[in-house]
């Protein structure tokens, strides 16, 4: 079993590389801390709830000598609705089309069944080579980091899976993170950069405005709510007569909830929680856009969405 902690080789003659990575892992694995590390900039939400991402968010890692571009799935999981059906579709699609798949196993917790359904999954996929990423390795010390390590090395080989490399991470502490795109990078196919300089996601900005609030939203809720928010911006719009040195945007968007008894959790006693969630939401939204928000929030009840094609079409899933 080779983990790798730093490259010893000899860097080869210059070649460019470009292709796509996804990160893959049960919920709350810390692929989302993960993508945002790499590029060095939020794109994918994330939250201590698990099953927050829903969308295929593309964060896009520039180097000299490759362009990594990383597809985050959300997590696999045993689906109960139809919408778990449909992530779960989603995550398998993803995975037949990328070059290289990355597999989250936080290091704080022991492999589960969630770890091994996925492992499963993986082992059918011959052809795509996989990393196994430690995540979370500031939270343990180093004789459970070296028992997780042994573990998934055996996981591999129980289950017919050869780790292309097995790296421990640490994004929030920033540990070997650098590393990682360095082993992913020589298995990528040889190629043009496939996004011009600058780009760090293609996501529409709607769509990734709309996720920063709903992240702002999950935040300190109970827990009978994180799958039962769906958030859809209605319109952007810079806003008329304002003189060009201070440009101002105005972003109209309605949060979904499944029950009406739902909604005063949202708005919280005397609106203060959705106010707190557009304080927090608009903050964010202005450092990704770049301009100063106005930001009006409205919850709505789309009854029981999550079970509906109808609702969940018009929800953007």
């Amino acid at each position: 079993m080779s983990v790798r902690t730093q490259s010893s080789e000899e860097p080869a003659e210059a070649v460019h590389r470009a292709g796509f990575a996804c990160f893959v892992g049960r919920p709350n694995a810390g692929k989302s801390t993960l993508t945002n590390a790499l590029v060095g900039q939020k794109v994918a939400i994330t939250s201590n709830r698990p099953q927050t991402t829903r969308h295929t968010v593309r964060g896009i890692v520039h180097r000299e000598d490759a362009q990594l571009i990383l597809v985050d799935t959300p997590g696999l999981h045993k689906p109960r609705t139809l919408l778990g059906e449909r992530l779960n579709d989603v995550v398998r699609t993803t995975w037949a089309e990328v070059d290289v798949i990355g597999f989250c196993l936080p290091a704080n917790e022991k492999l589960g069944p969630g770890d091994r359904f996925i492992a499963k999954e993986l082992a059918g996929i011959r052809k795509t080579p996989k990393v196994a990423i430690v995540t979370k390795t500031d939270l343990v010390d180093s004789k459970t980091l070296a028992e997780q390590l042994i573990a998934i090395d055996q996981l591999g080989k129980e289950l017919g899976i050869t780790w292309a490399e097995i790296v421990p991470v640490s994004a929030t502490a920033n540990q070997q993170v650098g590393l990682l795109a360095d082993l992913l990078t020589p298995l990528l196919p040889e190629g043009p950069a496939l996004y011009p300089e600058g780009d760090l996601t293609d996501e529409p900005e709607q769509v990734m405005v709309a996720e920063l609030i709903r992240e702002a939203a999950l935040e300190g809720v109970r827990d009978e709510l994180p799958h039962s928010i769906a958030v859809v911006v209605e319109e952007m719009l810079p806003r008329e007569d304002r003189p060009a040195d201070k440009p101002l945007l105005d972003i109209h968007a309605n949060v979904y909830i499944e029950r009406p008894s739902q909604k005063g959790i949202i708005i919280g006693p005397k609106g203060k929680r959705l106010k707190d969630v557009g304080i927090k939401s608009r903050k964010q939204i202005e450092a990704l856009l770049g301009t100063p928000v106005f930001l009006d929030l409205h919850v709505k009840v789309a009854k029981d969405w999550q079970r509906d094609p109808k609702q969940l079409r018009r929800l953007g899933f």
